[in-house]
């Protein structure tokens, strides 16, 4: 399988993995939020999704870190109604 080496389609697979780590881990984002533990709690499912988007996009868009802000976009700003100390 060829490596994505355009940015729209890097940025397409970030958030779909981010979006799906969403999906699948819910509570524990809640969890994560309200105790300002988000990264400690998802930290593993994270770092599977990292590697995964490293397997599928070229080194220089893997530099450009499109997956951490999809991470951040679809991870936090989404999840504005939590209750947490970071707002």
């Amino acid at each position: 399988m060829a490596l994505i080496d355009n940015e729209k389609d890097a940025r397409r697979l970030a958030r779909a993995i981010a979006s799906d780590i969403a999906l699948y881990n819910e509570e524990k984002i809640a969890e994560g939020l309200a105790n300002d533990s988000l990264f400690d709690v998802i930290g593993e499912e994270v770092e599977e999704g990292r590697a995964h988007y490293k397997s599928r996009v070229s080194p220089t868009l893997f530099d450009k870190n499109f997956f951490d802000r999809a991470l951040v976009d679809v991870l936090v700003r989404s999840k504005g109604h939590v209750k947490s100390v970071l707002w």
